[in-house]
């Protein structure tokens, strides 16, 4: 409810000056799917930066949505998300106290008031939480890079499908007017049959690669051992996970590798998916990729520079550079070129000129098209499937680099031709601990996929 309509329902219900008190929730499963009043329960697993900054706000913004509840490993997090909620939710002097706060994301999952979930937490823990949302019937919102490995990937992939839930990877740049415009274009065929991609995403953030860092005391604030969660044991360091109490800075896991792939696989999220987008390869691998690049020598250790090509079947070609963020596609009449927070360019202004198809004007937000998926009983525009496919194919080119040769991807067989190195390294083993029985049986059936 906006306030405005919390502040009808109390003047209605005869409650304006009490105690504020709202209806029981209801949850949308119990509504008819199209009824106008249905109201989406939203739980959030993660509150740190991107949550708090992005995601939270924007679900916030929605009338049919009401955000129910919260999990952080980082309690002083977790309390700022119930606090911006609560405050969200009061109406004029009245204080509403309704979020709850879970220490276990799997306690969370148990609500049975909560229709759906927006993951955020870091890459490492992303695929065990989203098989666990999905076997608790969560419908599922995925913060990108999507896994940590292809295989635990596919796995989160093939468990949604199984539990029937709707499901999107969370990036927003199918919503942004440029891109969404130049793949409207290319559908258009405003410059003709397209023979190749460059795709451009920037350095990594957070300044240079830091000294060897000691082990610090753990914040009290933070249960780190429930942090690591999948990851092993390491001892606890800052810049490791995240600065306490703060959420100005990027954290530091995203530049390890043990929780992230880094920039190839986070902007990858965002721009290998237009890219795959525009030229309608959203299902469909490369034959091969090749290339070569550098990785970070510290704490920090996730590559920091690279060049990659990769081949698809009928001979596109698709570059992918460290450089600014931009989709190029190049044609046989023309070039048009999407930048992130740049006007849309092409080699001749005309080309901007063709009319594109309704569905690539006036795009909903990722959120709301989210939501729309789940009332409507649709697929949403980038559904966990195409994230797989693009993170798979971040995934490879990350690969071929640490391995120092070529790969070929058999799609058939769902893993590299004659290379047992290569595909040893398509699933990761993974610590136990907070992952419940059915979500580790689900994903070791991966191991030799």
């Amino acid at each position: 409810m906006n306030k405005q309509s919390r502040r009808n329902f109390i003047k209605n219900a005869g409650l304006a000056g009490a105690a504020i008190t709202f209806p029981t929730i209801i949850p949308a499963s119990a509504l008819s799917t199209h009824a106008p009043s249905n109201q989406i329960n939203i739980g959030l697993i993660a509150t740190g930066r991107q949550a708090i900054k992005v995601n939270l706000k924007q679900f916030l913004s929605m009338d049919n949505v009401r955000v129910i509840a919260v999990n952080d490993p980082d309690h002083w997090r977790m309390q700022q998300a119930a606090d911006i909620i609560n405050n969200h939710y009061s109406i004029d002097n009245q204080t509403y106290k309704g979020v709850q706060s879970y220490n276990d994301y799997r306690e969370l999952l148990q609500n049975k008031d909560i229709d759906a979930v927006m993951i955020s937490s870091p890459d490492h823990w992303h695929v065990p939480q989203g098989i666990a949302a999905a076997q608790a019937g969560k419908h599922i919102a995925m913060e990108k890079a999507l896994s940590i490995c292809i295989n635990h990937s596919k796995a989160l992939v093939d468990s949604i499908v199984e539990n029937n839930v709707h499901h999107r990877l969370d990036s927003e740049f199918r919503s942004k007017e440029n891109f969404s415009t130049a793949v409207g274009l290319l559908r258009a065929g405003a410059i003709g049959k397209i023979n190749k991609v460059i795709v451009g995403v920037p350095s990594p953030l957070n300044g240079s690669a830091p000294d060897p860092q000691p082990t610090m005391p753990v914040p009290e604030e933070l249960d780190y051992d429930q942090w690591l969660g999948p990851a092993y044991t390491a001892p606890y360091t800052m810049r490791r996970v995240h600065e306490p109490k703060t959420y100005d800075v990027r954290p530091g896991w995203m530049r390890i590798d043990d929780y992230c792939n880094g920039m190839i696989t986070n902007w990858g999220a965002h721009l290998i998916d237009i890219a795959l987008w525009g030229i309608d390869k959203e299902y469909e691998s490369p034959v091969s990729v090749e290339g070569d690049g550098r990785f970070t020598q510290s704490l920090w250790n996730t590559i920091e520079s690279f060049n990659l090509t990769y081949q698809f079947a009928d001979g596109m070609s698709l570059e992918y550079i460290i450089d600014e963020p931009y989709v190029k596609f190049e044609g046989e009449d023309g070039w048009i070129k999407a930048a992130f927070k740049k006007p849309l360019e092409a080699s001749d202004p005309s080309i901007l000129q063709h009319d594109i198809a309704p569905q690539f004007k006036n795009v909903v937000s990722d959120k709301q098209d989210f939501i729309n998926s789940i009332i409507q009983n649709k697929e949403s525009l980038e559904p966990m499937q195409v994230g797989h496919n693009v993170y798979r194919l971040c995934n490879m080119g990350l690969l071929s680099i640490k391995l120092g040769r070529k790969l070929n991807w058999n799609s058939a067989k769902d893993k590299f031709e004659n290379d047992n190195a290569a595909n040893t390294m398509l699933y990761r083993p993974f610590r136990k601990k907070y992952i419940d029985k059915s979500v580790v049986d689900w994903l070791e059936k991966y191991q030799s996929i």
